[in-house]
């Protein structure tokens, strides 16, 4: 099987990483292919005729979108339906990566693939209408919403409250978003196993198991950095309120996603958020 992957980012890499054998695959970075030029992506399709197209590319500086939306659309938008047309002429199936963030957060119920969306701000509102014209453009398409992705590669909430764990005495972290952490690696062999199996055309969802607030989270990762020697000395982390920590855009206040669709279509169970990081931090300590 020939598989064609957008992007260079966290899930990219660990899709390189735990890539199964029979697969043939061809890595595409912002350098290799443009997935905003619409004839860029027609050419790379034509030549390597593949069976299954994985866009792990996005624009996710979420509060930079506020200032810079057409970016933003032409990454998370156009780009998309861009991929879902070239994929149409080579007759290849395409699975997009989207994100919580198309959801408004005042469910206290987990997301359904098929709950109304409705976001807060310019990254969600690109991000959902990628996901509008690839149904329309492509609707046997696979769609996996994720959130909260951390991986070793890359920049992400884990390494970072690391690094910051190191150098300050105390830590004030977001107690009132509640969402669930995603082990970009677990992610990634969700992708492999649902093109594996050819998995129906649709939205499905995609985290770990469990529930957490930023603080829940942050409060783990020093438990565990500590443990695993990653760290020596606790240091104190606050919880706080989002309204004490302003930013550009607008966060959903509560994003976990009901992974029911998914599990029964690929005959897997989510692994627990916290065994998930447990799992990257031994990974962190091998490379360090």
């Amino acid at each position: 099987m020939k598989v064609l992957v957008t992007g260079n980012g966290q899930l990219a890499q660990e899709l390189n990483e735990t890539q199964p054998s029979g697969f043939e695959v061809r890595y595409l970075s912002r350098s290799d292919l443009d997935i905003t030029d619409g004839a860029a992506c027609l050419a790379q399709t034509d030549s390597f005729r593949p069976d299954w197209i994985i866009n792990a590319a996005a624009y996710t500086a979420v509060d930079k979108a506020e200032t810079d939306r057409d970016a933003a659309f032409d990454s998370n938008a156009n780009a998309v339906e861009n991929l879902a047309i070239a994929a149409k002429l080579v007759d290849a199936r395409l699975l997009h990566i989207s994100t919580d963030f198309v959801f408004d957060g005042t469910s206290h119920l987990p997301y359904k693939p098929d709950d109304g969306c409705s976001p807060l701000g310019v990254y969600g509102e690109s991000k959902y209408l990628g996901e509008q014209l690839l149904g329309k453009a492509l609707p046997e398409a696979v769609i996996i919403r994720t959130a909260w992705v951390y991986s070793c590669f890359g920049n992400n909430f884990v390494k970072t409250m690391i690094r910051l764990m190191k150098e300050r005495p105390e830590l004030g972290i977001i107690s009132d978003q509640i969402g669930t952490p995603t082990w970009a690696k677990g992610l990634a062999h969700a992708v492999w196993n649902a093109i594996g199996k050819n998995v129906d055309g649709g939205i499905y969802h995609w985290t770990d198991a469990g529930v957490a607030s930023w603080y829940d989270f942050a409060v783990a990762i020093q438990d565990l950095s500590i443990q695993k020697g990653l760290l020596s000395n606790p240091v104190t982390i606050l919880p706080i309120k989002t309204s004490m920590y302003p930013t550009p855009a607008k966060r959903p206040s509560f994003s976990v996603l009901d992974k029911e669709k998914i599990e029964s279509s690929l005959s897997t169970k989510t692994v627990h958020w916290r065994q998930q990081l447990s799992d990257m931090l031994d990974e962190l300590v091998k490379q360090s």
